[in-house]
Order: C-alpha cells, then structure tokens, then sequence
C-alpha cells in the first residue's frame, strides 16, 4: 500500500521502518517558530525543564510580529524577552523590526523552509509552508519548550484528505477563494487532526503566493496540516532563494496512497468567495453580499500581504478613491515585499487613493493593534477568522474575502464584485 506526502515526511523524520495514521511518533524537528506572544511562554518553560542551550540555533526561528512594532509596554517586555533569549542562544533567524515580516510570509521568503521539512511553530497557521510541500502544524508553547530543548517532538500521524480541485478560475479568483469556498464546503471542523492535501488543475496553474495562502488556512477547516505535492513551479520558487549548502527532499504521495476522505470539486464557474461573520465557513458568492457597508478594509496579513496581493488591490485603486467614510489600510507582509510595493509603484497608487500604507505586522488580525474596530463597525479583510471579536469589539463584524474583493470594497464602500468596479 502506497503512502502520503504527510506519511513519508513524517517517517523520514523518525527511527521507525514504518508508521500509519494514529500512530504516535517522536520526530525530529527542522524548524521551530515562534512570536511574541508564544515565545514568551515557550522561553519561560524552556528555562524551567532545566535547559540551557537550544538544539541548534539555526532550527529556530524567532519573530516578533503580533504587537510589533511595540503598541504597549506589556508589548515591549514580550518583545524584550524574546530579543534576550534570541541574543543570549546566539539564535539566527530572530527577526527584529526593521527586519522582520509576518512570520508566515517570512520564513518561505528566506529560504528558511524547504520542501521535506517537519516545521512547528506556536502559531497555529504555521500550517501554511504546506505549500513548499513540507509538513507543518501548530503547536502549543509547551511542545515548542520542549522542541527548542530537544529537537523533537511527540505528533500522532494524521490521516489525510485529498482534495481534487478542477477547472479554470475565472478572472478576480485566486487561492483564498479557492480555500474559503472549500472550508465552506466541509465546515470549521471538516478536516479535524487531518492532513488536507490539494492537487487538481486548479493548484497545478496557481502560483506559490496563492498555494500559501490555501495551506495557510487549512487551520480554520480544523485541519492539522495543509499540504501540496511540490513541482516545477515550488522548485523555482525554491531555489530563487535557497541558501548556501542547504538541501531539500521533494516527497509526493504513491497513487494507492489512502485517504480517509476524498472530495473533487470543478471551479470553473466558482464567483470570488466571501465568508460572513462568524465563522470561516459561513461562506457565500460575493454577489449574495452585495450592498453589505464597511467602515473598514485591511489588506495584509500571513495570508494575503504578498507581492501578488497587493498587485492585484493595485490594479483595482489605480486611478480611483477609496469611498468617503471607509478606512482603508495595507500591510505587506515583510520588508522584502514592501521595498518591491515600493520599486514598482504601487504605494503612490495606494496613497493617492486614500489608503494608508504600514510597516510589516499581524495588528489588525488578530485584534492588536494598528486597525481595532468599535462597537457596531464592519471590516472586510483579507486576513484569515472572523470571530466574535477577531479584530476589536465583540459586537463589530468581520467579512473575509480576497484582495481584490476588499479592494473593490473600498472604492464602493460596501462588499461588492471587482468587476463592477474594474470594467
């Protein structure tokens, strides 16, 4: 019996001859993340197990991305301990201000997560480097403790999901309403503890930034993972930015592989997605929220603050305003990003349409900071949950959609297709 790209990772990364969903293993970590929010924690039982040197201070991967730029200074001790501990283990990949990205964006960006890797991170959309075709989950800080002590950690082998997704996307789609229709489908915990695996035409004529994005939410259908069979197009990406001396495995699951569920969707004729509050999978045609006002637009975040992003939110500002009463703001995802926003001039069209621009950082998604929303205001972001009080008061709305969807939204002022805007 053939196996999964998940199964073969996972063994890889162990002593054992063979392992099966279930099954609990101790396996070898390439990376382990954390921000400043979990590293703290993560750092504090570190210390209290009795350990003094991490495993391999080039296998850890520490970024204060959250509530930095520092808004408090409950904030800034976070950071604070998170830069000490970084200093004192000598930690190469810790990223400062000025430095730093969303982590999510970051760590693919440079070349820190090569395809065949066992990632974990205290971030539960660490799942997203499932497109390089590397296995990566979320973890608690706890584990993470451990992992930074050890190098190991204890996982049960999910089961997986294939996900056959067929067609042509139609103008204005992209991978975030590929994933938002598919967590649509199947529900907040249609994927619980399981690998989600895509693969059809769809992901095979998608780019790197779009599977990023679909891996990146495989979390809010509860899966464990979301994960991509690499290609020629995860090679090229792969290689741009591989470093020196660094190696990588491209694994990909055996054709009698076995799945615990498979699902095969046509999307030719799928509209752009937006999910409605509260929850990710209530999810509908962009038509069906027509007229829907926003006080807010935020573009950015781990899932859509790339180059491709904000290209797109681009091509739909350039020449027109953003509508009389709508905030609008835009986060690309890491100074990379951000310098070439810069280069091709897409922050002039930005700021001349009444946008504002900031500095890499999770703020607004998570309800940090840099675009909280007040009693009774509606947002629609490109960001990744839209909980009971995801980015402020727990009676604001959040609608999740893609960039050009929320671009478009900015310039009517309420939810709209980008078609009626961009003819």
């Amino acid at each position: 019996m053939g196996h999964t790209i998940t199964e073969k990772i996972l063994l890889a990364h162990t002593d054992k001859d063979a392992i099966t969903p279930g099954e609990f293993i101790l396996a070898r970590v390439d990376i382990a993340l954390a921000n400043d929010v979990t590293a703290p924690i993560a750092i504090d039982g570190f210390k209290k197990i009795g350990a003094r040197e991490v495993f391999d201070k080039d296998k850890i991967a520490l970024v204060p991305d959250h509530f930095a730029p520092n808004k408090d200074i409950k904030s800034a001790e976070q950071c604070k301990i998170m830069r000490d501990f970084a200093h004192a283990q000598d930690i190469t990949h810790f990223f400062e201000v000025g430095a730093m990205g969303i982590e999510h964006a970051l760590l693919p960006e440079q070349g820190i997560v090569v395809p065949g890797d066992l990632v974990i991170g205290a971030d539960s959309h660490t799942c997203t480097y499932g497109a390089l075709g590397a296995f990566s989950t979320g973890v608690g800080s706890t584990d993470l403790a451990a992992a930074m002590a050890t190098g190991l950690v204890w996982l049960k082998v999910p089961e997986s999901i294939d996900f056959t997704l067929n067609g042509t996307l139609q103008k204005w789609v992209c991978g975030k309403d590929v994933i938002l229709f598919i967590i649509g489908q199947i529900g907040v915990d249609g994927a619980l503890y399981k690998a989600m695996e895509f693969s059809g035409s769809v992901i095979e004529n998608l780019g790197i930034d779009d599977r990023l994005t679909i891996c990146n939410m495989a979390i809010e259908a509860g899966g464990k993972s979301g994960i991509i069979n690499p290609d020629e197009v995860t090679e090229a990406y792969v290689k741009e930015r591989l470093p020196e001396g660094k190696e990588y495995t491209l694994y990909t699951s055996d054709d009698d592989a076995m799945y615990s569920e498979k699902y095969e969707f046509d999307l030719s004729a799928l509209d752009p997605q937006v999910s409605f509050p509260h929850l990710p999978e209530n999810t509908h045609s962009v038509t069906e929220a027509a007229d829907v006002k926003v006080d807010q637009v935020v573009i950015g975040s781990c899932t859509n603050g790339r180059i491709t992003d904000l290209r797109v939110a681009a091509e739909i500002f350039k020449g027109k305003k953003v509508a009389k009463g709508v905030r609008t703001i835009i986060f690309p995802a890491t100074q990379q990003i951000y310098k070439q926003a810069l280069k091709e001039g897409l922050f002039e069209i930005f700021v001349d349409a009444g946008c504002a621009v900031s500095t890499p950082t999770c703020g607004p998604c998570l309800g940090g900071h840099m675009g909280i929303l007040a009693k009774g205001e509606r947002a629609i972001a490109s960001t990744n949950r839209n909980f009971i009080g995801r980015m402020g008061h727990p009676e604001s709305e959040v609608y999740l959609a893609s960039p050009a969807v929320c671009a478009a939204s900015a310039v009517k002022g309420s939810i709209v297709h980008p078609e009626e805007i961009v003819r």
